[in-house]
C-alpha cells in the first residue's frame, strides 16, 4: 500500500475493497488494510482525503486510524447495506467502511 510500511511487530489482517464514508461526508472507494495495530485506507482515485478529514494521521493521501484512538467498533447490516462504523475516542467522529451487499463478520473481527 503506497509507501506505507508495517511497523516492527505489526501483521496485515486483511485487505479489502470498500467505500469509505468520511466524518464530514464524501464517498470514496479504496484499499482498506487492517493490521494489528492500524487501519490504513487509501483512496483509488485523485481526492484529498485529507481535506475531508480531520483529527487522523496522514501519509501520502492514506489516512491512518490508530487502533488504540478507536472508542468503539459497530457493525450494521440490512438486506442490501453491510457496513462497520468506527468511533474515535478523542473527537467522537464517526468514520463508516460500506461493503454494500458482502458479509463484514471478517472486517470486524480484524478491527476486533
Amino acid at each position: 500500500m503506497g509507501n506505507i510500511a508495517l511497523e516492527p511487530n505489526e501483521q496485515e489482517l486483511g485487505k479489502w475493497t470498500i467505500n469509505y464514508i468520511p466524518p464530514n461526508g464524501g464517498k470514496y472507494l479504496g484499499k482498506l488494510i487492517v493490521t494489528s495495530q492500524r487501519l490504513l485506507f487509501e483512496a483509488q482515485f485523485d481526492a484529498s482525503v485529507q481535506a475531508l478529514v480531520t483529527g487522523a494521521t496522514y501519509a501520502e493521501g492514506t489516512l491512518i486510524i490508530p487502533k488504540e484512538l478507536i472508542q468503539k467498533t459497530e457493525a450494521k447490516s440490512s438486506f442490501f447495506k453491510k457496513k462497520v462504523i468506527i468511533t474515535l475516542q478523542e473527537d467522537n467522529q464517526q468514520h463508516v467502511f460500506d461493503y454494500g451487499m458482502l458479509g463484514i463478520k471478517k472486517l470486524v473481527e480484524a478491527i476486533g
